[in-house]
């Protein structure tokens, strides 16, 4: 069934994906929640943000 499925849609079952840089994602997941975090703050500051979740 899957050497059927590959050819129906053109795939190849033996070509890897290529590697992921986890380094590199685990770093942006690490910016994006500094980013969150400092946002909330400052819209809690403001008073445009409730304090509650």
């Amino acid at each position: 069934m899957l050497a059927g499925a590959a050819t129906a849609f053109g795939g190849d079952l033996a070509a890897a994906p290529p590697p992921i840089d986890v380094k590199s994602l685990h770093a942006k997941i690490g910016e994006l929640t500094l980013e969150n975090d400092f946002l909330e703050g400052a819209l809690i500051k403001a008073g445009m943000l409730s304090a509650k979740r």
